[in-house]
């Protein structure tokens, strides 16, 4: 590895949240596992240095089953960081989670498939502990955040992760919806688990731009379209950028917690 700025946070986000950094700049990183989705944006929130980088690529060119993934989580981590935050626009899986709304989700299932989602492919076995996905302490310091800015929160709720660029079939999300689960997306996996094996504890705030297939109930409301999530989340963008800047300042970093040793007897 080569010297490099050190960052203690490490954000995938896009272009819109760099202008507010202090003396932002262009940090490109070289990866054993090719190029990441583009350098990341180094600088300083009230004093916390921090890294962004668009997980789409600069001219949101990579759709989400195109995303070198372990790259970017690799450059977070080449770079210092001990913490990622994961934010995504996301549907709704449940009538009471409404669009406009921010979940702070705790749990992940992946239904995706060929995706490159270790960096353990041998010859040392290697399996991480993955109950708990999300870091506690940074789930805790986001509600909390978007709770004092009056942001309308959900402390919790299972992100189904699905291979896309398509969006669902009513008959896929009326099977979600049944399981319980409150919020889907196509980015949440791998990043998150590439994270933990990297010993970098993880945090997801998901935007819900829409209800999925729509609701049975209400035919009123249109399944989702790609125009409809753009208009729902640049509608709502400043918001999430107002949470992160008020939030990463916030995070205790506590050295003691469980995806920080994520390797201590995994192998």
């Amino acid at each position: 590895m080569t010297d490099a700025p050190q960052i203690e946070v490490g954000i995938f986000g896009g272009s819109g949240f760099y202008s507010l950094l202090d003396a932002a700049r262009e940090v490109p990183v070289d990866t054993p596992y090719g190029r990441p989705s583009g350098p990341v944006v180094v600088g300083d929130i009230e004093g916390r240095t921090v890294g962004f980088m668009p997980r789409h690529g600069m001219a949101h060119e990579l759709p989400p089953h195109q995303i070198n993934y372990r790259a970017n989580l690799w450059a977070m981590k080449h770079l210092g960081a001990t913490d990622v935050v994961l934010p995504c626009a996301a549907g709704s899986l449940q009538r009471h989670v409404e669009p406009g709304s921010f979940v702070i989700a705790d749990q992940v299932v992946d239904r995706t498939r060929g995706r490159a989602d270790t960096f353990y492919d041998g010859p040392i076995t290697t399996h991480v502990s993955f109950a708990d996905p999300y870091d506690d302490e940074m789930r805790e310091t986001a509600v909390a955040s978007a709770q004092e800015l009056g942001i309308p929160v959900h402390e919790r709720g299972t992100i189904v992760v699905i291979q896309g660029p398509r969006f669902s079939t009513r008959a896929e999300s009326r099977w979600f919806m049944a399981q319980g689960w409150e919020v889907i997306n196509m980015t949440q996996y791998p990043e998150v688990v590439l994270a933990r094996e990297l010993e970098m504890a993880a945090l997801n705030i998901s935007l819900i731009t829409d209800y999925d297939a729509g609701l049975e109930d209400d035919p009123e409301v249109e399944p989702v379209s790609h125009a409809a999530v753009l208009e729902v989340f640049k509608a709502n963008n400043d918001r999430l950028r107002d949470l992160l800047f008020h939030l990463v300042p916030r995070l205790p970093l506590s050295p003691d917690r469980p995806a920080l040793h994520a390797l201590e007897g995994a192998r």
